[in-house]
């Protein structure tokens, strides 16, 4: 890739080198996503159908984008914008060098992704804007034991520790529960749905905000995203507690109860958030 000294010899040139390190590094489904390219066209320019000089690039991300603006000068406007639901919450101004630096990591990254495995694949395609933020983490019905036990592991630094800790002992006693309530109708599926459902639900909820948002934000009850999921997977472990109690002492009744309470308090789980 070209550095500054290069973008001030031939700037048109320079961009479309930017343009191409997209290109040659992602499929071009993903290109089509994720690299805006602005022109200004003249009245020359549309005659001859030439497309016209190039403006301004964006590299998209679900949660920064990666603009940089020319104009005739060379005058160059490097930006990182913070965006959140589809708005620009922040924006921070960087020199050339700085958002050269920043565009080659993340294309990178995004290289490395898409030819990774199929859960980091997921990360690059929501990264691009092409799944929902957090849909890698599910725990599936042919798996529920496997997926239950690396969850926290797919978790690692997205999460508070404390939450993380909190998925791990879910998972053992949802893990526990399923043993002893394989084949009893009603109760397995209650506990399934717990794993499957709600306790995906959950983690979802608080993935889809930016990091730094969700850790320092406060709510108006006076608390942090982060500090609103560690409180809800108490809640989910306090019952799934509860659930592999009543599994282990046959009581069918209140397990049954025990999921009634679940269903109410997380069948449309989400974050409590304005």
């Amino acid at each position: 890739m070209t550095g500054p000294a290069q973008a001030a010899e031939d700037p048109q040139a320079f961009l479309l080198g930017l343009i191409e390190r997209v290109r040659n590094a992602l499929p071009p489904v993903f290109v089509e996503r994720v690299l805006v390219v602005e022109r200004r066209r003249t009245l020359s320019d549309r005659v001859s159908g030439r497309p016209g000089a190039i403006t301004r690039i964006s590299l998209l991300g679900r949660q920064e984008t990666l603009t940089l603006g020319y104009e005739p000068g060379p005058h160059w406007a490097g930006e990182a914008e913070l965006v959140y639901r589809g708005a620009t919450v922040v924006s921070r101004p960087l020199s050339l060098g700085d958002w050269l630096t920043a565009f080659a990591e993340r294309v990178a990254a995004l290289e490395s992704e898409v030819a990774g495995d199929a859960a980091t694949s997921s990360l690059a395609l929501q990264m691009l804007g092409l799944e929902p933020p957090g849909s890698e983490i599910r725990v599936r019905e042919a798996k529920v034991d496997a997926d239950l036990r690396t969850l926290p592991a797919r978790l690692r630094r997205r999460l508070p520790a404390e939450a993380i800790a909190q998925v791990g002992r879910i998972g053992e006693l949802l893990v526990d529960a399923l043993d002893r309530v394989e084949g009893q109708g009603e109760p397995e599926v209650m506990v399934r749905r717990t794993a499957t459902v709600y306790l995906p639900d959950t983690l979802r909820a608080y993935l889809v905000l930016p990091p730094d948002w969700a850790v320092r934000h406060v709510l108006p009850d006076g608390t942090t995203p982060a500090q609103t999921l560690v409180a809800q997977l108490g809640e989910l472990e306090a019952a799934a507690r509860r659930m592999r109690d009543a599994a282990a002492e046959h009581d069918a009744s209140a397990l049954l109860v025990n999921g009634r309470f679940l269903s109410q308090r997380f069948g449309l789980s989400r974050l409590d958030l304005p």
